[in-house]
């Protein structure tokens, strides 16, 4: 059997930071974030060349290795093939270790690259298919549903396969990010989680998190209720002391803030007006950047601009 054609142009793909959490749904919500990863790729007559820029550039393998590769290969053998030769150039922004899904994104941009330079990719790979391959690869549906799809999703896993449904955030929602300088690992947060947990945390997190659809979707000013956690942040204090502190911290100033994912970025959730006063309230060691909210997902776009 013929394996499958490729495009002879490059493509380019563009991909958003997530948060995923948002305080009390655990592994299940996630939030895209006006930051972006772009790639461009390009199918050559052989070998693997790889060039990054920003965040990375110093750490990331340029070989096999890379996940976005990784992520690129397993989307080809779904797609039929691979091809001969590949041309990889990452222009990368999302901080890598802090919480915002720069794992997703590398995955996203990845399947979604090698399903758009593949004639009739498209046919061959879903958006459904998409998810159901992002999450084998990630573990967990949170974050890709949210870069792949943007905007604020709701991700689960049925019977094995991954589902999720998108929802439009609220416009009047200001994500404010406040990035330390170092990084936490994924596996350490997780950790540090107990294996069970009070019926009464379990039983006010599912209120919480029911609330925060509504609050993120229609009525923002329930969202620093609605974003109160009892599972994983305080458990996972130890590894992001500063992060926990700072929450805490902000809750009691009436702001809606979370650990974001694993952590130990710091999300706030607040209204245009007040982005500017919450943004200067972290202190030393803290990058905070005012963000917008991500409605497209991962994309292709033109080359140019």
């Amino acid at each position: 059997m013929a394996g499958p054609a490729f495009r002879a142009a490059a493509v380019r793909v563009r991909t958003p930071a997530t948060s995923a959490n948002l305080g009390p749904g655990f592994d299940a919500l996630g939030l895209s974030l006006g930051l972006y990863d772009d790639v461009v790729v390009r199918v050559a007559d052989s070998g693997l060349h790889i060039d990054i820029a920003g965040e990375g550039a110093d750490t990331l393998p340029r070989d096999e290795s890379h996940l976005l590769v990784r992520s690129m290969r397993a989307a080809f053998e779904l797609l039929g093939g691979q091809p001969r030769g590949l041309e990889i150039v990452c222009a990368n922004r999302i901080p890598h270790g802090r919480g915002l899904g720069s794992s997703s994104a590398a995955i996203s941009a990845g399947i979604v690259a090698a399903r758009a330079v593949t004639i009739g990719g498209e046919q061959k790979l879903d958006d459904t298919a998409l998810l159901e391959l992002a999450t084998e690869i990630e573990g967990h549906p949170d974050n890709v549903a949210a870069c792949l799809l943007g905007g604020f999703t709701l991700a689960w896993m049925d019977t094995g396969t991954a589902r999720a449904i998108r929802m439009d955030p609220a416009d009047s929602i200001v994500p404010v990010v406040f990035v330390p300088g170092k990084p936490v690992l994924t596996e350490t947060a997780r950790g540090l989680l107990p294996r069970t947990v009070p019926h009464v945390d379990a039983a006010a997190n599912v209120g919480r998190a029911a609330l925060l659809v509504e609050a993120l979707t229609r009525r923002p000013e329930l969202l620093l209720a609605a974003t109160e956690d009892r599972l994983h942040q305080e458990y996972r204090a130890p590894a992001m002391p500063e992060s926990v502190a700072l929450v805490n911290r902000l809750r009691a100033d009436g702001v809606p803030a979370v650990v974001s994912g694993a952590g130990p970025t710091v999300l706030a959730l607040v209204e245009d007006a007040a982005a500017e006063k919450v943004a200067a309230l972290a202190g030393e060691g803290w990058a905070a950047n005012r963000l917008t909210l991500d409605a497209a997902g991962t994309c292709v776009l033109p080359l140019a601009g």
